[in-house]
């Protein structure tokens, strides 16, 4: 028994240099952003995304998944993340306002609370008309919060419908501006006629808990055109455009026809 807890003690020195390093890493973490365009079902430009390309100095030109990052690095860093968007979004906001664009930042739950404690950050959003928060899932308001709580933020868009905690139960407790529907349902429900028909009346039904659906992951004409033909509002995908450096917002086409 003795031997075991000597052993025990001599390897926690050990696991703790290996978290130092593991938190050393991520905190080390470079980031860029680009952005991808969301266009209506008339072909007319609604919105870009913003989105983040996380590297690290020893492997440069190996992208980590920025759910990964975002899992790993602490609250503050998240809104460090957020600052660094919206610097670069009002460097374009001549671009916003001259043409009616929306521009969308991923957040999580847990950093969209924590950001009403930075009374500047708050200012600079409420300074963002056009600038809307995508929950990358939904959040459970705490019990001495309210939805009015939330509208400091302006009108939020629940992203990836259909996945994880973006589900029903989401459309009842926070009134969404937009919706987005996930790429795995969208593909799942493609596959018969029934799920085409289910897809649609899901589609209908999501409308009226919000202004307008987004379908995500188009990447086909053939995908497209059965969005076109649905009642969802927009699509977003790599058959519309890949995500591009942010320094080619102008650039972006305005109308697909």
């Amino acid at each position: 028994m003795k031997l075991k807890q000597v052993i025990q003690r001599l390897s926690i020195p050990d696991a703790g240099i290996e978290g130092l390093q593991e938190r050393r890493y991520w905190l080390e973490c470079e980031r860029a952003y680009t952005y991808q365009p969301i266009y209506k079902t008339d072909g007319y430009l609604m919105a870009v995304e913003v989105l983040t390309v996380v590297t690290h100095p020893e492997h440069p030109t190996q992208r980590i998944a920025p759910d990964r990052y975002f899992a790993e690095v602490a609250v503050r860093q998240r809104i460090d993340v957020i600052k660094e968007q919206l610097a670069a979004l009002t460097a374009k906001r001549a671009f916003f306002a001259d043409n009616g664009i929306l521009a969308s930042v991923n957040v999580d739950g847990p950093t969209l609370m924590a950001m009403r404690q930075d009374p500047v950050l708050m200012a600079q959003i409420e300074d963002i008309p056009w600038l809307r928060f995508e929950l990358v899932e939904h959040i459970r308001l705490p019990q001495d919060s309210s939805f009015a709580s939330l509208c400091e933020f302006g009108p939020l868009w629940l992203d990836d419908f259909g996945t994880g905690m973006a589900n029903f139960s989401a459309l009842s407790e926070v009134r969404y501006d937009y919706i987005k529907v996930a790429r795995d349902l969208f593909i799942m429900l493609r596959k018969t006629p029934e799920g085409r028909n289910l897809f649609e009346l899901l589609i209908q039904l999501m409308n009226r808990y919000c202004q307008g659906v987004i379908v995500e992951g188009v990447e086909t004409l053939e995908e497209w055109r059965d969005v076109q033909q649905s009642p969802a509002h927009a699509a977003q995908g790599y058959f519309l455009s890949r995500p591009v450096p942010m320094s080619t917002l102008e650039e972006v086409m305005l109308n697909l026809a």
